[in-house]
C-alpha cells in the first residue's frame, strides 16, 4: 500500500500493517497553511515544493555519502570482513526501513518539516525546544566537519601551504556562498556534482590501491578485539547512514511528498553498495594496516588525485547540512508570513543573514575545539543514533498506538519498532563510552585552538 494511505483527515484507522494508525481529530485550523510548512504557494513569488524524487535522492545521497566512505575499509581491518559486511547490510537495510517511517510519519502530519515539529507532535512544546535543540546542534557540528575535511583536503594539496585557519576560512566563506540559494531544487543542482565527484574519488582511491597494493595480501574473516575498539568501528558504518536528520525538509520540499520512497530507495541502494565495495575492495588491496581515511594508504600523488576530485563532495555535503540548519531557523521564524515566499532584498537579507551566523558559529567550533573530531563523534552518539534509528520507532509506535496488538503481523511490527528504540539506546550508550574515551586519551596530542599548525597527520 503507498504511502499515501495515511491522510491527516482521516477518521478511521487505517488497518495496513506498516501504515496502520489512529486516525487524529480534525485540527481546528484545517487550512493548507497548517498542513504545509509553506503555506498555499498559488501565488508565491518563491516556490519551495519544487522537487522531483530523484533530484530528492541526489541531495539525499550527497548529503549522507562522503569521505567518511573511505574510513569503512579500517572497519573491516578492526573487526574482520565477515562481521563487517554483515553490519554494513544489516545497518543499511535497517536505516532503509527507519527512513520509510520518517515518510509515513511526514504524511501522517503533513506540517511537519523538521525534527522540532516531530517532537511537538508527540511531546507538545517541550519536544519541540529539546528535538530542535538537539536537530541543531547536530548538524552545526556537522558542518563544522565538513570545514575541517576542507582545510585537511588543502594542506594536502598544497603540503601545508599556508596556515590552517586561512584554509578553514576559505572553507566557511564557499560554504556560505553555496548555502544562500533558498531552495532545495537550486541545491540539487550541485548535488549531482557532488555525486559524480564521490564516484570518482573512490574509484581512483581503489584503482591507486589496487596498483599500489600497500597491504600483505592477508584478509581476516575475523578479527579477536574489546568492547572499545570493535564498537569505535563499528561506529564508522553506523554513522556512515546518519542523514535521516534531514528527511523531514527534503520530503517537505517534493513536488509529490508521496514519492519520496523513490529518493530514499535511491539513496539507500547507493549507499549499501558503494560502502560494501569500497570497504572490501580497498581492505582486499591494503590488509589489516589499511589507514582511515583510506586515502592515507595510497601513494602521495594518487592521495592528492583523489582529494582534489573530492572537493565538489567535500563542499556540497556541508552546504546541505547548512541549507537544512538555516531552513530550520528560517521557517520557525517566518512561517505563515509573506517573508517565506517573497523575492524582496528583506526576505533575501534575513535568509543570509541566518546563513552567515550559523557557518560563523560551525567555523568558530571547529577551529576552537583541540578534539574537535572525538567531540562529533561524541555529539554523533548522542543525537545521530536516535535520529538514524531510535525515533524512527518511536514514530512508528506513536502512529499506531492502540493498535500494537491488534494482529500478528502488527506484534510483528511492533517489536521491530519496539527494537529499533533499543538500538538506538545501545548505540548512544555504547557510543558515549567510546567518544568519552577516545576525548581523554587524544586531548594531550591535540594541536589546540585555532593553531597553524598541519592537521593531515592529527586526521589520519
Amino acid at each position: 500500500m503507498p504511502l499515501s494511505t495515511i491522510r491527516d483527515d482521516s477518521n478511521e484507522k487505517v488497518e495496513d500493517d506498516l501504515e496502520g494508525a489512529p486516525a487524529e481529530p480534525k485540527s481546528s485550523v484545517g487550512s493548507k497553511e497548517k498542513d504545509d510548512p509553506f503555506g498555499d504557494e498559488s501565488n508565491s513569488e518563491v516556490k519551495y515544493r519544487t522537487m522531483a524524487w530523484w533530484q530528492a535522492g541526489m541531495i539525499m545521497i550527497a548529503e549522507t555519502i562522503s569521505l567518511g566512505i573511505l574510513s569503512l575499509p579500517s572497519v573491516l581491518a578492526a573487526i574482520g570482513i565477515v562481521p563487517g559486511i554483515i553490519l554494513i547490510l544489516s545497518l543499511g537495510i535497517i536505516a532503509t526501513y527507519t527512513g520509510y517511517v520518517i515518510g509515513q510519519f511526514k504524511l501522517r502530519y503533513p506540517h511537519v518539516h523538521n525534527m522540532a515539529d516531530a517532537g511537538e507532535v508527540m511531546l507538545g512544546p517541550v519536544g519541540r525546544e529539546i528535538f530542535g535543540a538537539a536537530q541543531m546542534m547536530f548538524l552545526v557540528f556537522v558542518m563544522g566537519s565538513h570545514i575541517l575535511t576542507f582545510s585537511i583536503m588543502f594542506n594536502t594539496l598544497t603540503d601545508h601551504g599556508t596556515c590552517t585557519i586561512v584554509f578553514g576560512f576559505v572553507a566557511m566563506l564557499l560554504s556560505l556562498i553555496c548555502t544562500l540559494p533558498r531552495t532545495l531544487l537550486n541545491v540539487s543542482y550541485m548535488a549531482i556534482a557532488s555525486f559524480i565527484s564521490i564516484i570518482a574519488a573512490v574509484m581512483i582511491t581503489m584503482i591507486g590501491v589496487g596498483v599500489e597494493r600497500p597491504g600483505d595480501g592477508k584478509v581476516d574473516a575475523t578479527v579477536q578485539s574489546n568492547l572499545y575498539k570493535g564498537f569505535l568501528a563499528t561506529t564508522n558504518i553506523v554513522f556512515a547512514y546518519a542523514g535521516h536528520v534531514a528527511f523531514f525538509s527534503f520530503i517537505s520540499e517534493l513536488k509529490s511528498p508521496e514519492s519520496y520512497p523513490k529518493a530514499l530507495f535511491l539513496l539507500q541502494g547507493a549507499d549499501i553498495s558503494m560502502y560494501l565495495i569500497v570497504a572490501v575492495v580497498i581492505y582486499r588491496y591494503a590488509g589489516a594496516e589499511v589507514e582511515s581515511p583510506a586515502l592515507s594508504s595510497t601513494s602521495p600523488m594518487v592521495k592528492k588525485v583523489a582529494y582534489g576530485i573530492a572537493i565538489p563532495t567535500i563542499l556540497v555535503a556541508g552546504v546541505i547540512n547548512g541549507h537544512v540548519a538555516a531552513k530550520y531557523v528560517y521557517v520557525r521564524l517566518f512561517r505563515g508570513t509573506d517573508r517565506m515566499s517573497k523575492k524582496s532584498w528583506s526576505s533575501f537579507g534575513m535568509w543570509a543573514m541566518i546563513v552567515v551566523i550559523l557557518w560563523t558559529i560551525a567555523w568558530i567550533i571547529a577551529e576552537a575545539i583541540p578534539v574537535f573530531n572525538d567531540l562529533l563523534g561524541l555529539i554523533s552518539a548522542l543525537f545521530a543514533s536516535w535520529f538514524t534509528y531510535g525515533l524512527s520507532g518511536v514514530f512508528w509506535l506513536y502512529m499506531n498506538r492502540g493498535l500494537y496488538f491488534s494482529n500478528k503481523r502488527k506484534m510483528a511490527l511492533t517489536a521491530l519498532n519496539g527494537f529499533t528504540f533499543l538500538m538506538g539506546a545501545i548505540i548512544c550508550a555504547l557510543g558515549l563510552y567510546a567518544s568519552g574515551k577516545a576525548i581523554h586519551e587524544d586531548s594531550k596530542s591535540s594541536n589546540g585552538s585555532f593553531s597553524c599548525a598541519d592537521n593531515t597527520k592529527s586526521s589520519a
